[in-house]
């Protein structure tokens, strides 16, 4: 199997080999940059949030641009001028030092604008501004609307909660920081980690390693192309669970398929002639080196003395216990981390980075569209119990949105085509593959934590994610894609990894209201088709 692109992954001439996780970091205003005075019109009453300044020209010195992202409803109510409001934000800067841009929202809720947050016009508009993406772009906020509106654009949020926070709006955030220099650390650590110390010398075969699920093996993408972009070919070892979307990744060019029975959730009996067959077909890939991804709660350490046995001189994966003489290099990850930035900084450990040009989103070699036209996808099955939506829910979401003039397509996996009938008009059973072409033609889809919504956003198509929160969203959620998360982020069943639900009527997910997929539909940008007259 060859490479999309096998050019793609060399670094243009002069262009740092090194990509960075982020370029630019946006800040809300009032509550998060300087106490809250509302309405305020008065320079004299700004007084900087502890730490403010600090925090601020350390984000300066690593080289990331500064923007402010701040609604100012005032304005509309005549609660101030503009000259009012242009001398608060020139004393900001004069306390704070300068910002590279600022995107104000001038607009009361009723004006129904596409700039005040929640809604993502002013993260947009600030990427843009400082010629990024949202995708590289950190929010950091002091209230849920700041997280909304960063989801939203598919830009990263970080929320630092004053007294006035909800607690609600703290369990939702992808992630917490305690004040400005917290947030600052949190950003700067993440960057860090995915940027090598000592980079490899390139070239040769390396074996990485993904033995999971369908979103896992895509979530891994991005550090398997760091890999990529160093050496002259890459062998994944990957499960019968994830050999579709393996198949699917830039970067790979052989795919071996083993059933690892330390991780697989339904593992068979190990017996006497396992260990012997599978070092002998990891010695057969000729690899010299190996990288180990796994999820937090795995350990690569069984898979390591395998590749030590098959010959495999250098060894880079994840371990808190104690390695021995199993691993060359032995990396640790702070909680939290998103996965595909996990995997990022396993790679980045080995001493690989992405290329000039990645920009670190998911990706995957996906077919032209398999449907035309504007349409909204409906998944309503997952890989875990716990995480679906009821189909009774699903169904009344595929009612409202045809209600609201939507086009919906109902789609489902292997053995789903039943539960996509219950809830709607299936569209036909489809490969991996064939997901991924029709997702890539859809506005949006609407979805639970599993592998369609990683396919998703790794085709670029913005996400109503309806979450159970039995895994971190920051961790597991939509990454680097539009997204919108719906669901109780506070339900009982909060981090307990539960398979299934352990909450009688799976709360967190059945008082999901249609209304609100409609609502997070809209505020992802998502028009309603026009039909004409001679279609209808």
């Amino acid at each position: 199997m060859s490479r999309l692109d096998p050019l793609a992954r060399r670094p243009a001439p002069g262009d740092d080999p090194v990509t960075a996780l982020f370029d630019a970091v946006l800040f809300d205003r009032d509550g998060t940059l300087v106490v809250d005075v509302p309405y305020n019109g008065d320079p004299a009453r700004v007084e900087p949030m502890p730490g403010a300044r600090a925090a601020l020209d350390r984000l300066r010195a690593a080289g990331l641009r500064l923007g402010v992202v701040t609604n100012q409803s005032g304005l509309a109510r005549g609660l101030f001028t503009e000259a009012q409001l242009a001398a608060v934000n020139a004393r900001v800067e004069e306390l704070l030092g300068p910002f590279d841009t600022w995107q104000v929202c001038p607009h009361d809720d009723a004006a129904g604008c596409r700039c005040r947050k929640p809604a993502p016009g002013l993260v947009l508009a600030g990427a843009a501004a400082l010629g990024t993406t949202p995708a590289r772009c950190v929010v950091v906020g002091d209230i849920g609307r700041d997280m909304v509106a960063a989801g939203a654009a598919g830009a990263t949020g970080i929320l630092v909660p004053t007294p006035v926070t909800l607690r609600p709006e703290v369990a939702a955030a992808p992630a917490t920081a305690a004040d400005l220099t917290a947030a600052a650390d949190l950003i700067l650590q993440r960057q860090a980690l995915v940027t090598p110390t000592e980079p490899r010398r390139p070239g040769g075969t390396v074996l990485v390693v993904r033995s999971d699920s369908a979103g896992d093996v895509l979530l891994t993408g991005p550090g398997i192309r760091a890999v990529a972009a160093g050496a002259d070919r890459v062998v994944l070892l990957c499960g019968p669970r994830g050999r579709a979307a393996a198949e699917l990744l830039p970067g790979v060019d052989e795919i071996i398929e083993a059933r690892l029975p330390w991780i697989d959730p339904q593992p068979p009996p190990v017996g006497p002639d396992f260990a012997g067959d599978l070092v002998a077909r990891l010695a057969a890939t000729g690899a010299e080196e190996a990288v180990v991804f796994t999820s937090f709660h795995q350990s690569a350490l069984p898979l390591a003395l395998l590749l030590r046995t098959a010959g495999i001189a250098r060894i880079t994966a994840i371990s808190d216990d104690y390695p021995g003489s199993l691993l060359d290099v032995r990396h640790r990850v702070p909680a939290g981390v998103p996965e595909a930035e996990r995997a990022r900084s396993v790679a980045a450990a080995a001493g690989f980075a992405l290329p000039a040009g990645d920009d670190g989103t998911l990706r995957v070699r996906a077919a032209a569209p398999r449907v035309a036209g504007d349409y909204v996808v409906v998944h309503p099955g997952a890989s875990v119990a716990a995480r679906a939506c009821p189909p009774e829910t699903v169904r009344a979401v595929v009612v409202a949105l045809e209600e609201a003039g939507h086009r919906v397509l109902v789609t489902g996996g292997p053995g789903e085509q039943a539960l996509a009938a219950a809830v709607g008009t299936p569209a036909g059973p489809t490969s991996l593959a064939e997901l991924a072409g029709l997702l890539a033609g859809a506005s949006c889809v609407v979805v639970g934590n599993t592998g369609p919504a990683h396919l998703a956003a790794a085709v670029g198509t913005p996400v109503v994610s309806l979450y159970a929160p039995t895994v971190p969203f920051g961790q597991w959620g939509p990454y680097r894609v539009p997204a919108v998360r719906l669901g109780d982020p506070a339900a009982a069943c909060r981090d307990t990894r539960a398979s299934v639900c352990p909450v009688p009527g799976h709360p967190c997910l059945t008082r999901v209201d249609p209304a609100e997929v409609v609502a997070a539909v809209r505020l992802l940008g998502v028009p309603v088709p026009v039909i004409s007259e001679a279609a209808a």
